[in-house]
């Protein structure tokens, strides 16, 4: 007994193992565009927090704690104005770092900290030094809640504001500085100390709020852009596969129409039955299905049973995700050895996450010299020996008794 073996590895149109991307690649195209807007939102954000955090430790460390020290035998009581200095810095060192990492914070808690320090301190300063530096509750708190509640609506920030203000009035009327300069002073200072930190609190919204939108408006066009490229490179491939399979369809209606062929001849039934199959199987190509590898083999098992071969298929595993081309080049050859078979066959696929394996076996009639593989990958395929990617092998076997045709598909 003999035995012939042939192998190919099969390769794109161009030789190297290219695939068709149809409209379903848009799917990740599109998750992909919205992960990139929230990149570009998350590292406008990251950038405006640096600069917050910066800007609150460094008016915290260079301007009020030299005013603290240097004015603390002035102060009313100084104790509590450098323990409240020192209560608000490990406040910002704690806040400054879990915004920089993303961690949320305990808002509120801590905002009612601050407000706490702030009456202290206002308190501690004294009449002769309520509007000096010394008094660092005007202008350095009001970073400090820009930390704490970085990400929160500006209303939350407004009212921490508006308390800041009351305690500070409170302090002013309570010193006695009741004149109108004392007056007028205390709402220039709090116009000036709290509009910068609003500005910047409402700027980083603001500008993280333009950065996203703008990405996203991006990356939905890109999105759309490779939608409508995928979809036109599978039309375009779908009509040029039409074309070929429609002419072998009319090469042989116009033979039998001419009389050239006979409709008995086994091997005109044989060119008929596989140029059914190839129509059957391009039109199952398009059917939105669960598993379009197993569709496209029952359509023609089904084409194969429908003209008087009883078939069984058999399916083991669930085939992943493929694309068309590489599922074309796993179910042409065994459906252009089916369109031969006689008496019975057996379709098999076992499939896995990185191996897809498509098996067909049926008697062989044409005994151990008879053909090679089976050609049914000329559709600008390469059957022989070529340079593709290798990911679609072509194995085919034949004894006298019985012709086996296996694809083999590896990631």
């Amino acid at each position: 007994m003999s035995t012939e073996t042939a192998r190919a590895t099969t390769a794109g149109p161009t030789g190297t193992g290219s695939t068709v991307a149809g409209s379903t690649a848009a799917g990740p195209v599109a998750v992909e565009a919205r992960q990139a807007a929230a990149a570009v939102a998350s590292v406008s954000d990251r950038g405006a927090r640096i600069v917050v955090v910066a800007i609150a430790l460094a008016w915290h460390t260079a301007i009020a704690l030299p005013a603290v020290l240097a004015a603390r035998a002035d102060l009313a009581a100084p104790a509590v104005a450098a323990a409240g200095w020192l209560v608000v810095a490990a406040t910002g060192v704690l806040a400054g770092v879990r915004l920089l990492r993303g961690v949320p914070l305990p808002a509120w808690p801590l905002a009612m900290l601050l407000l706490v320090v702030d009456a202290a301190v206002f308190a501690a300063a004294g009449e002769g030094q309520l509007f000096t530096a010394a008094n660092w509750g005007w202008g350095t708190l009001g970073w400090f809640f820009v930390l704490v509640l970085w990400g929160r609506r500006v209303i939350g920030l407004l009212a921490l504001l508006a308390a800041h203000s009351l305690i500070a009035l409170v302090a002013v009327l309570g010193h006695g500085a009741t004149a109108p300069a004392d007056l007028a002073r205390y709402a220039m200072y709090v116009y000036g100390t709290l509009s910068l930190p609003v500005a910047v609190f409402v700027g980083g919204a603001v500008i993280a709020t333009l950065a996203r939108q703008r990405a996203a408006a991006a990356a939905t066009a890109h999105a759309m852009a490779a939608e409508r490229e995928a979809a036109e490179r599978a039309r375009r491939d779908r009509r040029e596969r039409l074309a070929l399979v429609s002419g072998t369809a009319e090469k042989v209606l116009a033979e039998l129409a001419d009389g050239r062929a006979d409709p008995a001849d086994p091997d005109v039934q044989r060119r008929c039955v596989l140029a059914a199959a190839r129509l059957r199987r391009l039109i199952a190509e398009s059917d939105d299905v669960p598993d379009p590898l197993l569709h496209e083999l029952r359509a023609a098992a089904d084409l194969a049973e429908r003209s008087g071969l009883p078939i069984d298929l058999v399916t083991i595993g669930t085939p992943p995700p493929l694309p068309v081309e590489v599922r074309r080049r796993l179910v042409d050859p065994p459906t252009a050895a089916l369109a031969g078979a006689r008496d019975w066959a057996r379709l098999t696929v076992v499939a896995g996450p990185d191996e897809v394996v498509v098996s067909l076996v049926a008697p062989d009639r044409d005994g151990p010299a008879g053909s090679g593989p089976p050609t049914a990958c000329d559709d600008g395929g390469d059957d022989g020996d070529g340079d593709g990617d290798g990911r679609v092998e072509l194995l085919h076997e034949h004894d006298g008794e019985i012709r086996w045709t296996q694809t083999r598909w590896r990631r």
